[in-house]
């Protein structure tokens, strides 16, 4: 860690800041508003195919629409600014350009300045890298500062409208990666090209079945006997004792749909117009379920709880979103999960975006049968819990503006702005988690909680350095170090891939330890007064930046005491994992950690032995294909830690929807994941999903593309399920959340319940691509059907697909993703829409619009055709 960011606050502004001021440059606070109200400020790219492979070339313009001109030379104000990749002036224009930290950046004026007139505009030549495609990888809510005034947001950067402050990407140099070594064979997205690719889901299902009798997840066994069963108001729920909190759940789900139903304890046997909830000990496999409809009665019997839970909810999947009676198919449904382990993984550190949507998220999870929610609740750009005893987490931790000194806030990152008030701020407090916990805990979910260490951890160092300065002020210097995570005379240097320079808890100081134990200590109480049992703790542990502690004194006092296995800088992480392990397992607490943190290389993973824990598990995420990391989950597994499938080309829902510069999302692990490759994920053969590089080539070969031998799976018995991710760099607000997380949560939850017949395996069963693709024809239309108004009815903003269309004969075809969406076009510009059902007559050249529609209202973004093509 370098020492400037350890060193106290008074010090640490000075170093920030730049600046003599001048005199008749802004000084009053009406000036400054005025001129980021009426000044735009733009970025732009201009080539990623620039004369070095993988950096692109772009500017940053300021049009200065205000009366207030800049004068020349130095002056008293810097604009700030969040860019992604850091970025080098490639030509001065009297201006430096630095990274601050992270995304954040400054433009300054130097005495070479010449000013900048009323009406006039100035381009700012940059180049970064790696390559800008996407209009989400520009950040909003750039500002300019002036001496001690208040700053003032760009106001055409203040806004989620991208087009108010990026240039269009239209380009192919603007639209592609790059062009060499080689080419990016990813095209973008068109209107013609969406047809083509959605003529298959759409075609006419070859099996005659009805939509109404399909469950997502897809049972085990579901076997129709033959009419059907009115369910109606005159039922009634009665229930096994112990079932009373499934009972009522059910009770409530109804209610919701239109059907008021009373519940009554106890079972009898042979009564009509009853739905029964009993626990089965002849059921053995722990979550599993027989669900029976006759005539008469619904029996939904489980092994245990969960079970039941789970049955009740294949029970409301048979029904529509509302109704006041329906009419259900006779049938038997015998079912159990694939995996024990059904989990989402979600990032609320990067943005935080309230406890509602998460609650939302947990409903959604239970309605699929998920069981694990991963709660990313730690980052360097944020802490979202609070903890007793250590206020600074939340007060400093949880908010970011502008202040240098960081004794307010954390440095400004990720597009919120110089203000508290920008996105991304807030935190859940003691009672918002202990509420989550409960509403989880009904709906059968455990919540892992992820402290995320030793990198990635800037917001709880940069706490910790205020709580230390606050209580150094009072006299109370033990008491300031007791929580201290870094090392002020550390002269480590590293660059993160997240460009941070500060971000890795100092791992040889006993304080970094203490601060860890009064973290779980203070988890442990939340989770009891939730009458829960905390039993698995994630460390995190990724991406822990090169070059921490190679100069820290702290480092060289820990080496000088001759502790075996602690011999240098290449002994840190193993050591820091199995001190905080040790603190676990006198905890009774399993550890949960990102693959990389538990190994030294891309190879070698740590001694499991040297752990005591019962369990400790990997969550195996980054398998781009050519980079050889793709088998650590073999790797791990075999070397007997237990492993959760969380691939990135896959399962990481941060990922653009199809290949399209609208589309939110980074796209280093795959450059578009849509819902049909969540769908044909196969967890059971890792490398059978090897099936195109980043740049889009196709893999016949993995191992000659690696260039080694790949290990195969030894101890399946250790891999335990699987999880999707979302992270929440470029997702500032929680529609913007459930866009990117919805419907694909879906096939996520298909994959980890329900094992398909398609699907390759580890005994060399290849893939079945036909049984596949119409496999996806029935789930997609089920998803669409069935399940996006039962979304839209628990107002969950999912992301509607854009619609694929063509004109050939004289005629207008459209289609869509998820079949049975609603499709509307318009003839006059977007004034009037009305519905496309089937192919319409359209006069060469005429403008069309086009949509597709949700059940509550909400539209896609708009197909146009003429099509503006690149």
């Amino acid at each position: 860690m370098k020492k400037t960011q350890a060193i106290p606050a008074l010090i640490s502004a000075v170093l920030l800041s730049v600046a003599p001021l001048q005199a008749h440059q802004f000084i009053q606070q009406t000036e400054l508003q005025t001129f980021a109200s009426n000044a735009r400020f733009e970025m732009a790219v201009v080539s990623n195919f620039a004369d070095k492979a993988g950096t692109f070339t772009g500017q940053l313009q300021l049009n200065n629409q205000s009366a207030q001109a800049l004068a020349p030379g130095i002056g008293n104000w810097q604009i700030y600014f969040h860019s992604i990749r850091k970025l080098q002036l490639t030509a001065p224009a009297g201006l430096t350009l630095e990274h601050v930290q992270g995304d954040l950046h400054r433009l300054a004026p130097t005495k070479a300045f010449k000013g900048l007139a009323a009406g006039a505009a100035l381009t700012v030549e940059i180049s970064g890298a790696p390559f800008l495609v996407s209009y989400s990888d520009f950040m909003p809510r750039a500002f300019i500062v002036a001496g001690k005034l208040q700053p003032e947001v760009f106001s055409n950067t203040d806004t989620e409208d991208f087009s108010q402050f990026v240039a269009p990407l239209r380009r192919p140099e603007q639209l592609y990666r790059y062009q060499q070594p080689e080419p990016d064979l990813y095209k973008v997205a068109t209107a013609q090209s969406r047809f083509q690719d959605n003529q298959a889901v759409n075609a006419t299902l070859t099996d005659d079945v009805s939509i109404a009798d399909q469950i997502i997840p897809t049972p085990q066994q579901q076997k129709l006997l033959g009419g059907r069963l009115l369910l109606d108001q005159q039922w009634t729920i009665r229930f096994q004792g112990r079932l009373k909190a499934e009972a009522a759940y059910l009770q409530d789900r109804l209610g919701i749909a239109g059907i008021a139903l009373k519940t009554v304890p106890g079972i009898t046997e042979h009564s009509a117009k009853q739905i029964q909830l009993r626990v089965d000990p002849a059921l053995t496999t722990p979550e599993s379920y027989r669900l029976l409809i006759n005539d008469q009665q619904i029996l939904i019997s489980g092994a245990d709880n969960a079970g039941v839970f789970y049955g009740l909810q294949s029970l409301l999947a048979l029904t529509p979103a509302q109704f006041s009676s329906v009419r259900l198919a006779q049938q038997e449904i015998q079912d159990s999960p694939r995996y024990r382990w059904r989990g989402m993984h979600y990032d609320m550190a990067r943005n935080f975006h309230g406890k509602a949507v998460t609650l939302r998220l947990i409903e959604q999870m239970a309605r699929y049968k998920m069981n694990k929610l991963h709660l990313h609740l730690t980052e360097d750009e944020g802490w979202r819990l609070e903890i007793p005893g250590l206020p600074e987490l939340t007060t400093i931790g949880a908010k970011r503006c502008f202040d240098l000194t960081e004794q307010q806030c954390l440095l400004t990152q990720l597009g919120t702005g110089p203000h508290q008030s920008g996105s991304g701020n807030g935190f859940y407090s003691r009672d918002d988690f202990i509420e989550i916990l409960k509403y989880a805990s009904a709906r059968h979910i455990e919540v892992i909680p992820e402290i995320d260490m030793p990198g990635h951890a800037r917001a709880a160092v940069v706490a910790m350095q205020a709580r230390y300065q606050r209580l150094l002020k009072q006299g109370k210097k033990a008491e300031a170090e007791q929580y201290l995570l870094s090392d002020p005379a550390d002269q480590s240097k590293y660059l993160t891939v997240q460009n941070y320079t500060d971000n890795s808890v100092n791992v040889c100081m006993d304080s970094s330890y203490a601060f860890i134990d009064k973290v779980v200590y203070e988890l442990q109480q939340m989770y009891r007064a939730a009458g829960l049992k905390l039993s698995t703790y994630h460390m995190g542990g990724d991406e822990v930046g090169a070059g921490s502690w190679t100069a820290s004194p702290q480092c060289q006092t820990l080496f000088a005491k001759g502790i075996p296995g602690v011999a240098g800088v290449a002994d840190l992480k193993p050591y820091f994992v199995s001190k905080v392990a040790a603190l676990l397992h006198s905890r009774q607490l399993a550890l949960g950690g990102w693959e990389d943190g538990l190994m030294y290389d891309p190879i070698n993973p740590f001694n499991r032995e040297q752990f005591a824990n019962k369990q400790v598990y990997a969550n195996v995420w980054d398998n781009i294909w050519e980079w050889g990391y793709a088998d650590r989950a073999y790797r791990l597994a075999n070397a007997g830690y237990q492993v959760v499938m969380s691939h990135g080309t896959h399962l990481y829902l941060d990922h653009p929807n199809e290949t399209h510069p609208d589309e939110r999302g980074y796209y280093w692990a795959a450059r578009f994941t849509d819902a049909k490759k969540v769908f044909g994920y196969m967890p059971d053969d890792v490398y059978a999903n090897a099936d195109k590089t980043r740049s889009g080539a196709v893999i016949n070969d993995l191992e000659h593309l690696v260039g080694r031998a790949l290990p195969k799976l030894e101890k399946p018995e250790n891999i335990l399920g699987m999880q999707g991710q979302v992270w929440s760099e470029t997702i500032r607000t929680a529609s913007q959340l459930e866009e990117m997380v919805y419907p694909r949560l879906l096939p996520i939850a298909e994959r980890a319940w329900h094992k398909a017949s398609w699907e390759a395996d580890a005994n060399s069963n290849a893939v079945k691509p036909q049984e596949r693709d119409q496999a996806w024809q029935l789930f997609a239309r089920t998803m669409t059907q069935k399940e996006l108004p039962k979304l839209s009815q628990a107002g969950v903003q999912y992301y509607l697909p854009p619609v694929g269309a063509e004109i050939k004969g004289g005629s207008l075809y459209a289609n869509v993703a998820y079949p049975g969406l609603t499709i509307e076009l318009s003839l006059d510009g977007g004034r009037s829409w009305q519905r496309y059902q089937e192919a319409i007559p359209l006069a060469a050249g005429t403008e069309v619009r086009l949509r597709s529609r949700s059940a509550d209202g909400r539209s896609s973004r708009e197909t146009q055709l003429p099509e503006v093509l690149p």
